[in-house]
């Protein structure tokens, strides 16, 4: 039998279960929150006091941290790219509604809300250039992003393993800095955003796993593929108005490093963490290639913790459209 059609039985195997997994990783629509659950209502008769009191605190918020935060927003909002992808693994029926194509709608339907309650914070705040970021939001939109994990859904879920923690990280370190300053509404809101994509990362660690048990050689190979191409975030494309595409990436990457929103030692944690849930030290049944693999996954993190400690970070020089003057 083929690799592709290997992959294929592996995932219909998996669909099996798929009535469990939403039932575990997916929220029920009506027991979920909601961004009006967190903003201020505007039949409030203190509607304008408490705007009032978001626009002052969001003066004390770092220009880094608020930069991350925006760059954070636009990467939520550019939710279509990411369900079409989704939609386009290999084992996901876009016309089923049920199994991996209602994976896909569900994740999708808890993440939109995300974006949409950020943005609407942000457009409240008082502090950021919204059509500014309107239009990064929707450069990234179309120009669609490249994760190299072509249409295998191996590949696919280490990507969204290692992103959902990587998100996870970034939104609950902007709500640990955001309450130092007294913003314990914004703290609120990326730490409830956190902890979704706690469990998101948590669910597509757990089909990972089931791989590993179908389809171990395979699915060794597919991860040490990734680690050895790097994982590379899904805003990777993003720019401003009047940049080429991608020409921004490095300025917000170092703007989340200053802030340590999200560092090269989160990058290495999550790879620690990835080897240790999925056990890898531990695995049986590999071929030699994927035994190989195995290996240099393992060392893997300890050569990118040497390389880490010759990273220097530039001392802010990128002044971001998205803030100005404002």
């Amino acid at each position: 039998m083929s690799t592709f059609n290997i992959r294929l039985e592996v995932m219909n195997t998996i669909e099996h279960s798929m009535g469990d997994l939403l039932r575990q990783y997916i929220k029920p629509i009506e027991e979920n929150w909601q961004p009006s659950d967190l903003l201020p209502d505007a039949n409030d008769p203190e509607f304008y006091d408490q705007i009032k009191e978001i626009q002052a605190l969001s003066k004390e918020m770092d220009y880094d941290l608020l930069t991350v935060l925006i760059g954070d927003t636009i990467t939520e909002e550019a939710l279509p790219s990411y369900e079409s992808w989704l939609m386009n693994v290999e084992g996901v029926d876009q016309e089923s509604r049920s199994g991996w194509a209602q994976w896909v709608r569900s994740w999708t339907a808890e993440e939109n809300r995300h974006g949409d309650l950020l943005n609407k914070y942000l457009y409240l705040c008082g502090r950021v250039d919204m059509r500014q970021l309107e239009i990064s939001t929707q450069y990234l939109i179309n120009d669609g992003f490249d994760i190299q994990t072509g249409r295998d859904p191996y590949r696919n879920f280490v990507y969204t393993s290692f992103q959902e923690l990587a998100t996870n990280i970034s939104h609950r370190r902007v709500a640990t800095l955001v309450k130092k300053t007294g913003n314990n509404q914004l703290a609120k809101i990326n730490g409830i955003i956190a902890a979704d994509e706690a469990r998101h990362a948590a669910a597509y660690m757990h089909f990972i796993s089931m791989i590993f048990e179908l389809d171990p050689s395979e699915m060794m190979l597919a991860f040490d593929d990734m680690m050895r191409k790097k994982i590379v975030m899904p805003a990777h494309f993003m720019r401003q108005s009047g940049d080429k595409i991608g020409e921004l990436w490095g300025h917000f990457s170092d703007a989340a490093q200053r802030a340590a929103v999200y560092t090269t030692q989160d990058y290495i944690d999550i790879l620690s963490s990835l080897l240790k849930a999925w056990n890898i030290e531990n695995i049986s049944g590999l071929n030699d290639s994927a035994e190989k693999a195995r290996d240099y996954l393992m060392k893997l993190p300890a050569r990118l913790q040497r390389i880490s400690e010759r990273i220097v970070i530039p001392e802010k020089q990128y002044e971001f459209k998205w803030i100005g003057n404002l």
